[in-house]
């Protein structure tokens, strides 16, 4: 089986790389925009799809020709393959969107061709740059190969790299034994049927007054003077080590499950639901939701389980875990409020806590799926 598995290196480029780092963000920008821009009117003025390549513009553009082509090419993929996703479903995908450079965030890629791209101790050379000093904290899949590599800008400054690998690993499937229900928390992140909670440390709630003030600073800098820049820079930098953070955490918990259980079942919840406003104001969790980052987590617990032969299961999100008892399997509808943290079931004299028990009924209903 060929699998893929990236890598990510902080890069210390020079003066000089970080020059020529920030044309080639601005010319893939550029030549995104541009050809979504002729794509645009052509289909105002004819009604057809217009197929045009970035080469057909490095004649009107020479500047263009500073750049590694590959880079050029990414970003057409890029637009092609968000073009055909709203030609081909435009219920669920937005028609495609200019890319601003006021975002703060910057990134290009490019292919491994030949050798163009490899590592050479705490090097790495690229496309057009040359060798870039990065941070080898960890080396590569012994005989994988290099197929992309994308070069991202922080709001803060920082330079990093990712590095697309392809190698050849046999994963057998696991015969399951051990089996663990998680139960979404608001503020908790999870409750485990045989496990700890999670005690998410709620990084964004305890950094929230250090942001406001950094925030209102900020807003009351003159734009485009040195002190905006320079506040701005001390904002980009408190979000990012929430983030760093945030990431480090979920790490760290999804690799402890992942090691220890065979098969992990959660809820197939609609977090991007849950965040939003209700109406009247009521039940607005989207802080909350976005500050314990469950999506990430559970995409990070899927492959660090699929890269041992393990499952994850995600449990129909209208399977009533915290109605159920999972004692006797009687339903209690009265737990359909919120509110309703315990209670006790008079048919078998259980006492249960809501979460806990939504974790256990989880966990067994993912054993029998597995079954």
């Amino acid at each position: 089986m060929i699998v893929n598995k990236a890598y990510r290196y902080r890069l210390y480029p020079t003066i000089e790389q970080k020059i020529m780092f920030a044309k080639t963000f601005g010319c893939a920008r550029f030549i995104y925009n541009k050809m979504l821009g002729d794509r645009l009117d052509y289909y105002k003025e004819t009604g057809k799809r217009l197929n045009n390549t970035p080469a057909q513009y490095k004649k009107e553009f020479p500047w263009l020709k500073e750049v590694d082509s590959l880079a050029l090419a990414n970003a057409q993929i890029n637009l092609n393959k968000a073009y055909n996703n709203f030609w081909s479903n435009r219920k669920h995908f937005g028609k495609p969107s200019f890319k601003s450079k006021k975002t703060g965030h910057a990134s290009y890629s490019t292919n491994n061709q030949h050798g163009s791209v490899r590592i050479e101790g705490n090097k790495v050379k690229l496309p057009k740059i040359g060798w870039v000093k990065l941070c080898l904290h960890r080396l590569l899949m012994e005989n994988s190969t290099i197929k992309t590599v994308t070069i991202s800008k922080t709001p803060s400054g920082k330079y990093y790299i990712s590095i697309l690998v392809e190698y050849e690993n046999q994963i057998l499937p696991i015969i399951p034994k051990n089996f663990l229900g998680l139960d979404f928390a608001m503020h908790g992140l999870y409750v485990a049927s045989d496990e700890d909670n999670a005690d998410y440390p709620n990084f964004l709630r305890e950094a929230e007054n250090r942001l406001v003030k950094a925030q209102r600073k900020l807003s009351k800098r003159q734009k485009g003077s040195r002190n905006r820049d320079k506040q701005r820079l001390r904002v980009a930098v408190l979000h990012e080590k929430i983030a760093n953070q945030r990431r480090d955490f979920l790490h760290k918990k999804a690799r402890y499950l992942a090691d220890r259980y065979d098969v992990i079942g959660i809820e197939d919840i609609s977090v991007k639901a849950m965040a939003k406003r209700k109406k009247g104001g009521k039940f607005s969790f989207g802080k909350s939701i976005s500050d314990n980052g469950w999506s990430m987590f559970t995409s990070m617990l899927e492959y660090k389980l699929a890269w041992q032969g393990k499952q994850l299961i995600k449990i129909d999100k209208w399977y009533p875990s915290s109605q159920l008892c999972h004692v006797c399997g009687c339903q209690n509808s009265n737990t359909k409020d919120l509110s309703v943290r315990e209670w006790d079931w008079p048919k078998c004299g259980s006492h249960h806590n809501r979460d806990k028990n939504a974790a256990i009924n989880i966990r067994e209903e993912a054993r029998r799926i597995s079954a």
